[in-house]
């Protein structure tokens, strides 16, 4: 199986979408390298940022669901290394 490494940049105008987003994140959690999320108050937003290691297409429904959700916005940053790993 080939994976790469990307990070996901969110931007959260939506507060009442967070809830979808978290169930989305839960469902893709094994995946998930990481997570930062920054309240910016005064702008009244989150900015997100999600790190993964995931083969490009399961990167690519990811980012897509993040996408689809009312007041949210994603953008996908890939590494250019490919890894390749054993399938168990």
């Amino acid at each position: 199986m080939e994976t790469r490494v990307a990070v996901i940049g969110i931007i959260v105008e939506n507060m009442d979408a967070i809830e979808q987003l978290n169930a989305i994140l839960h469902e893709y959690g094994r995946h998930i390298i990481g997570r930062m999320g920054i309240p910016y108050r005064e702008r009244r937003i989150n900015v997100i940022s999600i790190a993964v290691d995931a083969p490009q297409d399961t990167i690519s429904a990811l980012s897509g669901k993040i996408g689809k959700l009312n007041g949210i916005s994603a953008k996908t940053a890939y590494s250019n290394v490919i890894f390749h790993e054993e399938s168990h």
